[in-house]
């Protein structure tokens, strides 16, 4: 029930150009002087409030829900701003009878829980940095070398081998970190030729 009463609130700072814009890349290079915002804007965004969106989502659950009580199918709300707060206020008044008749509300459930999540990461920003592999862990540990695949997070400067536990957080680890990797594969490719001697 909370999750469905959130929605409208979380629907309005969704629905403004600030959200659709925050974050969202300039393509080319200086300002054209005009007071139009930098195009593209956050697909995420448009996603939610454009058509298909939270209000769509919304909307089929509730004509679902309509159906199956007999009822006719939900009138005409407007705008996706003016008709998310019918659609909520439609489901959380018939919550008690879908969970106590509706064979499907487990979907519908899951779905509003699903659209809210997707609502609150983005209103609070949650995007989750990506990682890249660089490279593998060349540490010796017992004679044996670890080289584990390390990846390192746009979000934190310190990276840590997962198996053996080395650390690598300031700029000269960073370059002894490369340096030791380097001196790995140049080892390794030595003993490869050698092998194929």
């Amino acid at each position: 029930m909370k999750r469905i009463a959130e929605l409208p609130g979380l629907f309005r700072k969704l629905d403004t150009t600030a959200a659709l814009m925050r974050g969202a890349r300039r393509i080319g290079g200086g300002s054209s002087g005009s007071k139009t915002p930098p195009i593209p804007p956050r697909l995420e965004v448009l996603a939610l409030v454009g058509p298909g969106g939270v209000a769509a989502r919304l909307s089929a659950i509730e004509d679902s829900w309509r159906q199956t009580l007999g009822w006719t199918v939900a009138p005409w709300r407007g705008s996706p701003t003016q008709a998310v707060p019918h659609h909520v206020e439609f489901l959380a008044n018939n919550l008690l009878w879908a969970c106590d008749s509706y064979e499907e509300v487990g979907q519908d459930v899951e779905e509003i829980r699903k659209l809210h999540g997707e609502c609150t990461a983005i209103v609070n920003d949650e995007r989750k940095p990506g990682r890249v592999q660089i490279g593998n862990c060349p540490v010796r540990a017992d004679g044996a070398l670890c080289w584990t695949p390390l990846t390192a997070s746009a979000a934190s400067h310190r990276v840590r081998c997962g198996t053996c536990g080395t650390r690598w957080e300031t700029l000269g680890e960073w370059r002894e970190l490369r340096a030791a990797q380097e001196a790995v594969l140049a080892q390794l490719a030595t003993q490869r030729k050698d092998v194929a001697a």
